[in-house]
């Protein structure tokens, strides 16, 4: 599954600091999300969803969904 909070975050036109500042993620633990290095919690993917508008699903590319 990849992850596509930047994607999201591009069409809104939001920094990553930015989105740091609305969902109280910190900016390290969103940039280790949209590279790869972590994986989201579910907790967390509605937190950014809500932030920028969107679906949950919006953030991430799957055959499943």
């Amino acid at each position: 599954m990849e992850i596509l909070t930047w994607y999201a975050r591009d069409r809104k036109n939001v920094t990553l600091m930015e989105l740091s500042e609305l969902t109280g993620i910190s900016k390290s633990t969103l940039n280790n999300i949209e590279n790869g290095k972590v994986s989201p919690t579910i907790e967390q993917l509605e937190i950014i969803a809500k932030a920028l508008g969107c679906r949950i699903s919006d953030l991430y590319e799957s055959p499943y969904k």
